[in-house]
């Protein structure tokens, strides 16, 4: 009986070879990248806590920084001002502890002539 049943779904099955039939319209792939909205929001939390470090006196000691709407939060181990060109800049290294796991990344902010600071670049150390 079971091999009556099963029979009869495979002779009406699927023919592979036809392939009229097939809708080669139709991609997969082709949706932008997704943009992580709680990286950004890191970025951020990071670099508001660098441009408001008061470099002279930690001294070298690490900066925590939390950021409630992600979850993340990490340690800023070293921040290290450069004024050579006649900009306010900081570069730093941090730790970022998500949901995705635990990464280092160094990151650069300077200050700019309106008074606020602009990240020129963040990213997960090589």
């Amino acid at each position: 009986m079971i091999t009556f049943c099963l029979s009869g779904c495979m002779s009406a099955g699927l023919d592979l070879a036809d392939t009229a039939a097939v809708d080669k319209s139709v991609s997969t792939g082709s949706l932008p990248a997704a943009v992580n909205r709680d990286s950004l929001s890191d970025e951020v939390t990071v670099r508001n806590a660098v441009s408001s470090a008061d470099v002279a006196r930690t001294e070298g000691n690490p900066i925590p920084w939390a950021n409630s709407s992600s979850g993340s939060a990490g340690v800023i181990s070293s921040i290290e001002e450069d004024r050579s060109n006649g900009q306010i800049c900081r570069r730093f290294t941090t730790t970022r502890h998500s949901y995705q796991g635990i990464a280092k990344f160094d990151g650069n902010t300077c200050l700019l002539g309106n008074g606020e600071w602009y990240l020129t670049s963040f990213g997960p150390r090589s």
